[in-house]
């Protein structure tokens, strides 16, 4: 991204909130800020069984957790302890990406934008797709 070789990002999703915050993988948010910073588009690209409504923003997404001996231990936890013992640790799967942060979101049925908001408006869209516009 800095040497203005890579002229957008497309990421995947587990979870779309209602207004368009996403979690996936560690590491997703850390691409956003990346791209935001150098002005490259990112993208989500995610099935629509990923959107819940129920989720206003990214906020209410609990995040999983994996277990300290990932970290703790070599071969991914399943080998001899490679740490001090009794130190904290906090290993979250997923992170949040700000909907502020996405240029779109990527579908089956097509591509959710903003339309001149800031605003992602998925309820319509999963409205139109579903055909069900009181979800």
């Amino acid at each position: 991204m800095k040497a203005r070789r890579v002229d957008g990002v497309i990421i995947g999703a587990d979870y779309v909130a209602a207004n368009g915050d996403t979690a996936n993988k560690i590491g997703t948010y850390s691409l956003a800020v990346c791209a935001l910073r150098h002005g490259i588009p990112f993208y989500v690209a995610a099935p629509l069984t990923s959107i819940d409504l129920s989720l206003s923003s990214g906020e209410e997404i609990v995040i999983e957790e994996m277990s300290a001996k990932e970290l703790l231990h070599s071969r991914g936890g399943l080998g001899e302890q490679v740490a001090a013992s009794g130190i904290s640790v906090w290993n979250p799967a997923f992170d949040v990406t700000p909907a502020c942060m996405i240029s779109g979101i990527i579908m089956e049925q097509g591509v959710i934008t903003k339309g001149g908001s800031d605003l992602f408006n998925i309820k319509d869209f999963v409205g139109k797709t579903t055909g069900n516009s009181q979800q």
